[in-house]
């Protein structure tokens, strides 16, 4: 009898983290959900997910927490790290949360004699920051590659960069590849359901006057590449998929309205206004809405971090590792994914 393939995802209650879940269980495995005690359960409610509390912030208490994984069931197979934070009350939380909470539980790992076949780290196309931008590429509009280097400009971007440095420095000793998806729409996703929130409205509010190139990749898209990195070390494949930087998107550029118009023609809206802001507004509602929430001790969604990402004109990125390497195709190109996820908004009273 073959062994079933043992799989921890950490973030498991977030947007991607429960859609990993949901495909490992759907292959077969043995699913461990890694959660914060506090964390909600609402995507996970399956009878076959397995739930293992990680204190990633906790050094000692994540030792104990692993150290009973390992006594009852042996160690994980693979181990998908998609906890993370992308707001934040303050900048340096963001290293706390992305950089030192990978550096907790890798270590840990290392330590129980826990490491898995592979570590997929599921980090961010922020790492990278403003480069490649047409100025600098006489005119032209350049794919950014994982050759590149990076130059983040956010505390978000830079908390990830050093995880990735963090885990690109191990080496053999300790396998991994490093996933960098573009901006990730999809069901129970937030931040583009607030767009058609305000199409619905017949309200479409778009930032900066240059042409814009943006990126997007479906949920189950970023899904199956991580899988397909999963399945190439069980065939065999796995020295050529440790180390790799994999960029995500559905291999497409599009206009800054794509999106809207897309998310316009799925809900069935007659017509909408369509308002360009300039940048040193957004800038102004960002810093605003930043001191505000400083204010009231939260995070707020608008901060100087989003001006920056919204201000980059150029999220073209090259794909064609994860075609070479992982033998992976996107599936879900902007319309059929936008459509879908329109329809779980409103099967689910989002909209």
């Amino acid at each position: 009898m073959v062994e079933q393939i043992k799989i921890l995802v950490t973030g498991a209650s977030g947007f991607i983290g429960s859609f990993l879940c949901e495909e490992g269980l759907r292959r077969g495995y043995g699913v461990w959900a890694g959660l914060r005690s506090t964390s909600s359960r609402r995507w996970l409610q399956s009878e076959w997910l397995n739930v293992q509390t990680l204190s990633l912030g906790i050094p000692n208490e994540l030792a104990q927490q692993l150290q009973a994984f390992k006594q009852s069931h042996g160690k994980w197979d693979y181990i998908i790290h998609a906890a993370g934070a992308t707001k934040c009350k303050d900048a340096a939380d963001f290293e706390r949360v992305n950089y030192q909470g990978t550096v907790n539980l890798v270590e840990q790992l290392r330590q129980l004699d826990m490491m898995p076949r592979l570590f997929l780290y599921v980090s961010s196309l922020s790492v990278l920051g403003p480069i490649r931008e047409p100025k600098e590429n006489g005119g032209a509009w350049q794919p950014l590659t994982a050759t590149d280097t990076p130059q983040p400009n956010t505390a978000y971007g830079r908390s990830k960069l050093l995880a990735e440095q963090f885990l690109q420095g191990l080496g053999s000793d300790f396998p991994s590849a490093i996933f960098r998806p573009t901006g990730v729409y999809g069901p129970r996703e937030r931040d583009y359901f607030l767009m058609a929130k305000s199409i619905k409205g017949h309200i479409d509010f778009a930032v900066g006057l240059q042409p814009q190139q943006l990126t997007f990749v479906y949920v189950r898209d970023v899904v199956g590449s991580l899988f397909a990195a999963i399945d190439g070390v069980e065939e065999g494949r796995g020295a050529q998929i440790a180390g790799q930087i994999f960029h995500l998107s559905d291999g497409q550029a599009y206009p800054s309205r794509t999106f809207s118009d897309l998310l316009q023609k799925a809900m069935g809206v007659g017509w909408v206004m369509h308002v360009k802001a300039p940048l040193w507004l957004l800038r102004s509602v960002c810093s605003v809405s930043e001191w505000w929430a400083r204010l009231w001790g939260k995070a707020s969604t608008l901060n100087g971090d989003k001006y920056r990402i919204m201000r980059q004109r150029n999220w073209l990125c090259d794909i064609e590792p994860l075609r070479r390497v992982l033998g992976y195709e996107p599936q879900w190109p902007l319309e059929r994914g936008v459509e879908e996820a329109v329809a779980w908004y409103i099967e689910n009273k989002w909209l």
